[in-house]
């Protein structure tokens, strides 16, 4: 009887290409730690590692749920280096698939979404129902020992939060509320995946998919390469929230004399969404979501940053911005400043995100060091190290709050100026 697996086959992990010795600067204290090794942004084989054991290895955000919600209604999803099929069934059930055909494996749909009464290969047009079973082909009824039962497509272990779909490459991880973690409950109030986008627009990034996700992680450039932004939300403003779990979570203070994040400042007549408290109105929460996905809600929006790595020095990222349908419906709804705003600040980001991707490639650098600002950056780091040296330590995050790094500044600026009087 022919093997006919019922899941794909795994590669071959060899050890990780980055030893403990090599992260240990990495796994200290924020205020002693120094950065990732550059080598980690640049090579090959470390690239390769993190899409077999990271992105292959455990739950990866892979889209939104309203692009699949029919039957046959799917979308398609690249997942290291994988082409996924996200599907609604005809039993209402929302399901993945390897996008490869069983009989030649040619690729079976190529339009990136769109509604389907079912699959079929263009190639010998096998065809499969949309709960990915194989009808009996052509000219196999005499094969021996051939089952279409046993030779449909290979499913890939999908699950939902929020709206947002997960894909479980390997089959063997945690339920995802589990893996989610601290963020689940801070935004249980909310029914985002009611939301629906109004734009999406996609960003090929000349650097790490890394360098992308701490960028994220905080403000310490925005005085200098943000000042639309730092002007609604000052650098040194929010907190961090409970982070316990694949997210890093935080907020920034929105200033009173405006409303949200865009080019004027002000929401465009929009309410606030669903769910939304006092203290929602007046802050934006950001929140980093191991390994690819960047969550950031405003009083009136929400927006998603997929980060799909395409190579060492290379990376896809799709920002997408969601807002209340009861909203859209008006005849007067204008998101433009919102995006435009989020456009602007993307491109800032992406342009010192490129710049870094060069810089650390010079024989002159070695890893610097964090600020105190930037405890966030070393909490990502931290997961990347830890998950690096595969040593079975998780290294616990030594955050230095926003507040105590400003105290720090004034207490050094006094000092000095208590310093030149008493030189005086």
């Amino acid at each position: 009887m022919l093997d006919t697996p019922a899941m794909p086959r795994q590669r071959l992990l060899s050890e990780s290409p980055v030893s403990p010795e090599e992260v240990a600067g990495v796994r200290r204290p924020t205020v002693e730690a120094s950065v990732l090794p550059p080598r980690t942004f640049h090579d090959q084989d470390v690239f390769d590692y993190e899409q077999e054991a990271w992105f292959a290895g455990g739950w990866v955000s892979a889209g939104r749920e309203e692009d699949a919600l029919v039957p046959g209604q799917y979308f398609l999803a690249p997942v290291a280096g994988e082409n996924l099929i996200i599907a609604r069934g005809n039993d209402g059930q929302l399901r993945g698939f390897f996008n490869v055909c069983r009989h030649r494996g040619a690729t079976i749909l190529e339009e990136e979404s769109g509604t389907v009464p079912r699959f079929q290969c263009p190639y010998h047009a096998w065809v499969y129902n949309l709960e990915g079973t194989l009808k009996q082909p052509r000219h196999t009824e005499l094969l021996v020992d051939f089952d279409p039962d046993e030779w449909g497509l290979i499913p890939v272990r999908v699950d939902t939060w929020q709206g947002i779909v997960y894909v479980d490459l390997s089959g063997t991880a945690e339920p995802l509320h589990d893996f989610l973690g601290d963020i689940v409950r801070e935004f249980d109030r909310f029914d985002l995946g009611a939301l629906r986008r109004a734009r999406r627009i996609d960003y090929d990034v000349k650097a790490n998919w890394k360098a992308i996700v701490e960028n994220y992680q905080e403000c310490y450039h925005c005085p200098g390469v943000h000042p639309q932004l730092n002007r609604i939300t000052p650098y040194n403003s929010g907190s961090y929230l409970p982070s316990t779990g694949a997210a890093m979570n935080s907020y920034m203070e929105v200033l009173p004399q405006f409303e949200t994040l865009s080019m004027t400042g002000a929401a465009d007549g929009r309410e606030p969404m669903p769910g939304m408290t006092e203290d929602d109105h007046k802050r934006v929460y950001y929140s980093a979501v191991w390994p690819n996905l960047l969550f950031s809600l405003h009083p009136d929006y929400l927006m998603l940053h997929w980060v799909t790595p395409l190579e060492p020095g290379r990376t896809l990222v799709r920002c997408e911005w969601y807002f209340d349908p009861a909203e859209m419906a008006k005849p007067d709804f204008n998101p433009a400043e919102a995006i435009e705003f989020w456009d602007l600040t993307n491109r800032q980001d992406w342009h010192v995100c490129e710049l870094q991707q060069r810089g650390t490639k010079s024989r002159a650098y070695t890893a610097g060091r964090y600020s105190s600002m930037e405890s966030s950056v070393h909490g990502f780091d931290l997961m990347v190290a830890d998950r690096y040296a595969n040593d079975g330590v998780t290294t616990p995050q030594g955050r230095v709050s926003k507040q105590e790094s400003t105290a720090a500044i004034k207490d050094r600026a006094k000092r000095a100026v208590q310093g030149n009087a008493a030189a005086d």
